[in-house]
């Protein structure tokens, strides 16, 4: 099998590519070996793998491999260190999901990267059904949200949309809604009971939920603060609703 070494190499430039949201029209890329182990474990459509060659073992049987130099590979990797192989992915173009009884967790307009794969990790860890994320929202693919992710987007559906689709869906649901925000009308979450179905939004780092979602909401929820810190950063917040709502 032939070694490609050179960065200029066409397919290689054709790849990189996929760094860049507005190429990621058909697949994405993940590196390092634990996102590709968890792609293989749940059965994630693998379009091609890059590894350098003292790896080639390691990689699953009937996918296609192109090996690459460590510098070829670094170049087409994101992190400062990266593992010896990176893998393209075939995105699902037309993710579809009847919201029912269940849990799930409502991205309005978050826009860090790092907290969005975090909340997301975090629902996946709590057993959450799914993740809704408005269009708005920090691209699901960047590189920095797959790391904070770690695989979790291949163990539930992630259903991203129109704010005004997603809201059409939950009130189709009949799913109560719980909004976060801190107002006259909100409860501490510790006065809410668990539940097995509800909708839990999160809002935009510096705006929090809009007042359209706060119209919406069934109940407001907050978490009372006893230090001095004016806020939470939104992906611990989450976390702690997650799982006191469980």
């Amino acid at each position: 099998m032939n070694i490609i070494t050179s960065k200029s190499n066409n397919g290689i430039k054709k790849v990189k590519k996929l760094h860049q949201k507005k190429y990621r029209t058909e697949s994405y890329l993940i590196e390092g070996w634990h996102l590709y182990e968890e792609a293989v474990k749940y059965q994630a459509p693998i379009e091609q793998v890059f590894v350098i060659e003292e790896y080639v073992d390691r990689v699953m049987e009937g996918t296609k491999i192109t090996l690459v130099t460590p510098e070829v590979l670094a170049d087409l990797a994101d992190s400062k260190t990266p593992q010896g192989i990176v893998a393209e992915i075939r995105l699902d173009l037309s993710p579809q999901l009847n919201l029912k009884d269940g849990r799930y967790l409502f991205l309005e307009d978050v826009q860090d990267p790092g907290n969005v794969g975090t909340m997301i990790r975090t629902a996946d860890a709590a057993g959450y059904d799914a993740v809704l994320l408005t269009d708005q929202s920090a691209d699901l693919y960047n590189m920095k949200t797959l790391r904070s992710m770690q695989g979790s987007h291949f163990h539930l559906p992630l259903i991203r949309m129109k704010k005004e689709a997603l809201c059409q869906l939950i009130e189709e649901s009949q799913l109560p809604l719980y909004a976060t925000t801190l107002s006259k009308d909100s409860v501490d979450y510790r006065n809410l009971v668990p539940s097995t179905s509800f909708v839990l939004v999160m809002g935009n780092e510096g705006q929090g939920i809009s007042s359209e979602m706060v119209k919406k909401a069934d109940k407001l929820v907050h978490i009372t603060m006893p230090g001095q810190a004016e806020s939470l950063n939104v992906a611990v917040a989450a976390g702690i609703l997650m799982f006191a709502l469980i």
